[in-house]
């Protein structure tokens, strides 16, 4: 996995200019964007797209796929996941799949 951390100054994606941090998995030189939480919600589900979509503006690069890796997935996040296309994984074991 590897880290980015990058700023955007116009704060589209907190609200006022912020640092964004993504992790990321380069498979067939593509990039899989991932959000690493001990749990989440669906405000941090609606969150990790819109750092996705920084992410995919600033560097021209469509993700391939988007993932949650989380043990505590807030059931209502699991409904935000679905309609955003965001694949959701229990534990990073399970990503043996990708």
């Amino acid at each position: 996995m590897i880290n980015y951390n990058g700023y955007y100054d116009a704060g589209e994606v907190f609200g006022k200019p912020e640092q964004i941090e993504l992790d990321f998995i380069i498979k067939n030189g593509l990039p899989i964007l991932c959000e690493l939480k001990s749990s989440i919600d669906k405000g941090g589900m609606y969150l990790f797209e819109r750092k996705a979509r920084f992410y995919e503006r600033e560097h021209s690069r469509k993700a391939t796929q988007l993932i949650v890796i989380s043990p505590m997935i807030e059931p209502k996040a699991y409904k935000v996941a679905e309609r955003m296309g965001i694949d959701c994984y229990g534990d990073s074991q399970d990503m043996d799949r990708l």
